[in-house]
């Protein structure tokens, strides 16, 4: 569906509000189709001291490569899920982040792996959690939506299900690195918490919406240092970690997984996005003048009414805002059907890209970028 027949579908009334009665916008025309995709790699105490200069390198490299590989996708007319799958994927493999190969360790000296992904157009969905020889869970997530039978599986059974699918596998040297161990090691001998050993939570995701006004969001981790007794995040819980609705957003996050549930963060944000829209029609057509009879003038067209990128950050910080009162941390990636892609995160830093079809193409570590 184009971006125009996406908003068309919230359609208030048949005719256009008079000039005066519309926000004024610039360059913005509702009937062009318009792409936007935005990548994290994990947010939490990321300072500059604590960077060198060729690690800064690196995770700027490896957030480029993933934020091209999707942004080709898009520009080339391609889906969002595509896009998504196509970032995840580099991020998985690459052992710098908390998802795939480089995941975290649980208190037995496991990598248990999580990843989900949803489908805007349907809300169809994927999830698996606790998986340990998928090399990409962001994929057997994506055999799970295709199926359809089920939204989430765990464990055994996930990996039974990924061994019909012909999914590929790896043994689990694949997925350990030696950074981790140490992590693990440091947590059990100082008796730490994971908060003390994961300074930075390096779950990987993606959010896009494609030319045809589609959404799609995915994400991926590895976890907590130390998990222990199944313990499951935010981000296989759809509505949580991981949403998407083309009525309203995308939604990808990364942080302390147990606040993020608490504040079903993923569908709040979409939820309130829908909620300021909808008040904003009921604003402008409430301004329309009436004739003699009470009958409006005009009628409000809904596509012709939009939120600006201001606003959709500030609904992103407010929930975000509520994840830091319950006690959390860590950050969103959200796009929704007006535009812009957003990062939103009350952590010192966040490891982020993002690009849009207005030109825009970034990628970021540090909370002052």
């Amino acid at each position: 569906m184009k971006y125009c027949a996406l908003l068309l579908a919230l359609l208030v009334a048949p005719a256009l509000l008079p000039p005066e009665a519309l926000r004024a916008h610039d360059n913005y025309d509702p009937n062009e189709p318009r792409w936007s995709f935005a990548i994290h790699g994990g947010a939490g105490t990321i300072a500059r001291e604590n960077m060198t200069a060729e690690q800064d390198a690196e995770y700027r490299a490896a957030l480029q490569s993933a934020l091209d590989a999707g942004t080709a996708i898009l520009t080339a007319g391609g889906s969002a899920m595509d896009a998504v799958l196509a970032a995840i994927v580099l991020l998985e493999d690459d052992p710098k982040f908390n998802a795939g190969r480089g995941a975290v360790f649980t208190w037995e000296g496991e990598n248990e792996l999580d990843a989900a992904l949803m489908d805007g157009r349907d809300r169809s969905a994927g999830a698996v959690t606790g998986v340990k020889s998928i090399r990409n869970p962001i994929l057997l997530a994506r055999e799970v939506m295709k199926d359809g039978r089920h939204v989430f599986l765990s464990g055994s059974g996930a990996e039974e299900f990924a061994s019909q699918r012909g999914l590929e596998t790896a043994p689990p040297e694949w997925f350990a690195t030696e950074g981790r161990r140490e992590a693990l090691e440091r947590l059990k001998n100082e008796k730490l918490s994971a908060r003390d050993v994961d300074v930075k939570f390096g779950t990987v995701g993606a959010v896009a919406l494609d030319l045809e006004g589609n959404m799609v969001a995915g994400t991926s981790t590895g976890g907590l240092t130390g998990k222990r007794w199944g313990r499951i995040g935010d981000v296989p819980v759809i509505g949580a970690g991981t949403y998407a609705d083309n009525r309203d957003c995308a939604v990808s996050a990364t942080g302390q997984g147990e606040y993020f549930i608490r504040a079903v963060v993923g569908y709040s944000i979409c939820s309130r996005l829908s909620h300021k829209w909808r008040a904003e029609a009921a604003e402008a057509e409430a301004a329309v003048p009436r004739d003699s009879q009470g009958n409006p003038t005009y009628a409000v067209h809904a596509s012709e009414l939009w939120l600006e990128e201001e606003d959709v950050q500030a609904v992103a910080d407010a929930v975000m805002a509520d994840v830091k009162d319950l006690g959390g941390t860590g950050g969103v990636i959200v796009v929704s059907p007006f535009g812009p892609a957003i990062f939103s995160f009350n952590t010192p830093g966040m490891y982020r890209g993002r690009a849009t079809s207005a030109g825009v193409n970034e990628v970021a570590i540090y909370g002052d970028e």
